[in-house]
């Protein structure tokens, strides 16, 4: 199986429409582990690994996200695999 894990800045209406919640919610469903956050300039942070085919359709979920939200880009770039972590989280 191959892993792999992304980082990802998307921008646009994605703070205050649920997004991180939809974020973490996608990622659970395919086994992702990984973390997203707000940033101070309105943008939302991803860090997410796992199978790489399940990363792909993640990818495609965020970059649709949630029905209040409205997606005007997504910085996608492969970052180093982090085995000690389990599970997705929101930090703050």
């Amino acid at each position: 199986m191959t892993e792999k894990r992304l980082h990802i800045i998307v921008s646009g209406l994605v703070q205050g429409v649920g997004f991180r919640m939809f974020v973490m919610r996608e990622a659970s469903a395919r086994g992702l582990s990984g973390w997203t956050r707000n940033l101070p300039d309105g943008t939302v942070e991803v860090e997410a690994q796992g199978n790489a085919g399940l990363i792909d359709e993640f990818i495609g979920q965020t970059r649709i996200g949630p029905a209040r939200s409205s997606i005007t880009s997504i910085k996608v770039r492969e970052t180093a695999i982090d085995a000690s972590e389990r599970g997705f989280r929101i930090v703050t």
